[in-house]
């Protein structure tokens, strides 16, 4: 898991570009009408919700590799966010520091903090763990974990992570892509029904994807499995 812990350690050093929400005018206030009654529009909660449907499955022993897909995706998840995480905040501070010397001190001092609170807990993950948590550290980035290394080193430094995690079955290459992988859509899934449960707190994905085609598309692909057997 060294590069795993790698790639969290230099995440510091990226920079990347947030977009500050428009402020809302609060004299602008919508009412809509319920028998006679006007209710601000603002006291309603109108965030969209997703409609999951039932999972089903073809066996057993696909509903139990389901089961250990979401407690590992529910393991690493907060990691990945993390990841996220100190992309937008350490950009927000490089930001306002001037000269060099000041941000490569400012991102020692977080590497160091990453280190001692998250070292000993990213050791501790299995080899599917960690391919998971690479897969989700590129839905949040939109980066793969192999070319965050690359940007920050050489690309021979890249390879040489990438190498070393293969002998541990682990490819720092790994994409997010819930349309063409089925397991990546079952971790989207998870993640989906945990937010919706509060398990875990929901971040924007990087990547972009429709759920509704995700769930139709494998559905579907589930149906005809089952009319072929």
């Amino acid at each position: 898991m060294k590069a795993i812990l790698y790639i969290l350690l230099i995440l510091p050093m990226l920079v990347v570009a947030q977009v500050d929400p428009e402020a809302q005018d609060s004299t602008m206030v919508q009412y809509i009408y319920v028998e006679g009654d006007s209710i601000p529009k603002t006291a309603i909660d109108l965030s969209e919700v997703l409609v999951l449907s039932k999972l089903d499955f073809n066996s057993k022993d696909e509903r139990i590799r389901y089961l250990i897909l979401r407690r590992k995706t529910l393991k690493v998840y907060p990691y990945a966010k993390l990841a996220a995480d100190r992309l937008t905040t350490l950009n927000e501070r490089l930001e306002r520091l001037d000269k060099n010397y000041e941000k490569r001190r400012y991102a020692k001092k977080i590497q160091k903090y990453i280190e001692d609170e998250f070292s000993a807990e990213l050791k501790k993950l299995t080899k599917t763990e960690g391919q998971i948590l690479v897969k989700l550290i590129h839905r949040q980035t939109g980066n793969t974990t192999f070319d965050l290394i690359k940007e920050l080193r050489s690309g021979w430094r890249a390879f040489w992570f990438n190498t070393t995690a293969n002998l541990f079955d682990i490819s720092l290459k790994e994409e997010f892509d819930p349309m063409l992988v089925e397991e990546d859509f079952l971790i989207e899934d998870i993640l989906e029904r945990a937010f919706q449960q509060r398990l875990l707190e929901r971040q924007k994905p990087a990547v972009k994807f429709d759920f509704y085609d995700l769930s139709d598309k494998w559905r579907h692909n589930t149906a005809a499995t089952k009319t072929k057997d």
